[in-house]
């Protein structure tokens, strides 16, 4: 039985950093009948059975190109038509991520299962920043850690392995500066394209921590029986 009132269907909005990964986990761990679709894995998936969409955008990968909106569109809108039940509820994650992927998502869904909730997660950009400067990985696993709230037993090493730990490439101010301000430019026609649709909220908070209560007794308040 689900635990919605009615359904929940959630996209998050949030700039590289922002914690949208460590949201959406927190969410499925509470809502454990919620789908979380990613984009990025059904493309995956398309590829791997070499379907016309697949073989397609296989091409568009080759050849260093970004794949057309109009077919991550019709990916996603098919797979929700297809999978989804009027009671369905369910997490986008990955698309849409410009007005005009959000439009034509919006258009595809007129008369199915569409978004009907999307939250921004405002995390102060300067905090992001701090953070992705401290930000420290084992690439051998993945497992990540911060200086300040997550940091290694042993600094610079990692808990498990004891093997050192090392920087991403674009861990650095400079570079990630550039991929907000690319977020930035693209996020505002979208937030206003959703806010007039009348179901954009913004959750702000510059941790985890201070962000989920929040957004968990949202969607308690307006969703949850």
């Amino acid at each position: 039985m689900s635990s919605f009132a009615r359904p929940l269907r959630l996209l998050l909005l949030g700039a590289p950093g922002s914690g949208k990964g460590t949201q959406t986990s927190k969410l499925l761990k509470k809502y454990s009948d919620v789908l979380a679709i990613s984009s990025g894995d059904l493309l995956r998936q398309e590829i791997a059975r070499k379907s016309t969409l697949g073989q397609l955008s296989s091409k568009y990968i080759a050849e260093g190109k970004l794949i057309p909106d109009e077919h991550i569109t019709k990916l996603i809108s098919n797979y929700l038509a297809a999978e989804l039940t009027p009671t369905s509820s369910y997490l986008l994650d990955g698309f849409p991520r410009t007005i005009n992927q959000g439009r034509t998502l919006h258009e595809s869904l007129k008369q199915g299962p569409n978004l009907n909730l999307v939250v921004e997660l405002d995390v102060d950009q300067n905090v992001i920043l701090d953070r992705i400067e401290k930000r420290w990985v084992h690439t051998g696993s993945g497992r990540v850690y911060n200086l300040d709230y997550n940091p290694p037993k042993v600094p610079f090493t990692d808990d498990v392995t004891g093997e050192p730990l090392s920087k991403r490439v674009d861990d650095t101010r400079e570079v990630f500066s550039k991929r907000l301000e690319s977020y930035n430019a693209e996020l505002g026609p979208l937030k206003d394209f959703y806010n007039d649709l009348g179901i954009l909220e913004t959750i702000s908070g510059d941790s985890s921590d201070i962000i989920f209560p929040k957004l968990a007794k949202f969607i308690e308040d307006n969703y949850v029986s």
